[in-house]
């Protein structure tokens, strides 16, 4: 497969690991606030510029200082088959594999877990589910799948966490303690403050004051431990 990019390393986006992480192209919502526009609008989409065999090389060459991969996008899981061919060439390198997805496709998540091809998942959750269909950018959103890849994860089958990304026009306490609610029991969520990137989908977004995403921590840890990334 075609990597749209590649970060050589990470020491924040995979937990207890040094990592790099490589970007797939194209998602199936259309968060305003989301930082890759460029990897999900068609329209600003750049020509995949990585082969999974360069990739491959790449961490041949860094074997022994790092020991994980983050695969992220866009949403990783519209290339399901081919990462079905690449994330086993990955383990069979020793490297630990994490996998960023919005959850949208919980029986390809499924899959992936059922054959062990990933070790560790983050999910973002975007909002309070009566508040979906506005901060993912479709009208009529079903959160259906969602709900399901939220019960997979909670199951405990693979290591895991749960990360929002907070907007002042998106989000507000209340909300962020109804999105708790729904992954009650999680190991760990992460609330993340907005920054803009220079390349997003929206505009008009705003972060959140420190003060007041104290407060959306504490309502979260009514439910879950909680912590405010970043």
């Amino acid at each position: 497969m075609n990597f749209a990019g590649i970060q050589k390393l990470t020491l924040l986006d995979y937990p207890d690991r040094t990592a790099c992480t490589v970007f797939t192209d194209g998602c199936n919502l259309l968060c305003p606030f989301c930082h890759n526009a460029r990897l999900v609008l068609a329209g600003k989409r750049q020509d995949a510029s990585l082969s999974d065999a360069e990739i491959l090389a790449f961490l041949k060459k860094r074997a022994g200082l790092l020991d994980g991969i983050c695969v992220s996008g866009g949403e990783p899981l519209l290339h399901a088959r081919d990462l079905r061919e690449f994330l086993p060439a990955v383990r069979e390198l020793g490297y630990a594999v994490k996998l960023d997805t919005n959850g949208t496709l919980p029986d390809v998540l499924a899959e992936f877990l059922r054959d062990g091809l990933v070790d560790y998942v983050a999910m973002d959750v975007k909002n309070a589910f009566p508040y979906y269909a506005e901060t993912v950018g479709i009208a009529g959103f079903d959160v259906t799948p969602v709900k399901e890849s939220i019960a997979l994860l909670l199951r405990g089958d693979v290591d895991y966490e749960f990360r929002t990304t907070v907007v002042r026009e998106f989000h507000t306490v209340e909300r962020i303690r109804g999105l708790a609610q729904s992954i009650m029991g999680a190991k760990r969520y992460f609330l993340q403050g907005f920054k803009d990137s220079g390349e997003l989908i929206g505009s008009g977004l705003s972060a959140v004051p420190t003060a007041e995403m104290q407060a959306m921590r504490n309502a979260a840890a009514e439910f879950c431990p909680t912590e405010v990334r970043g």
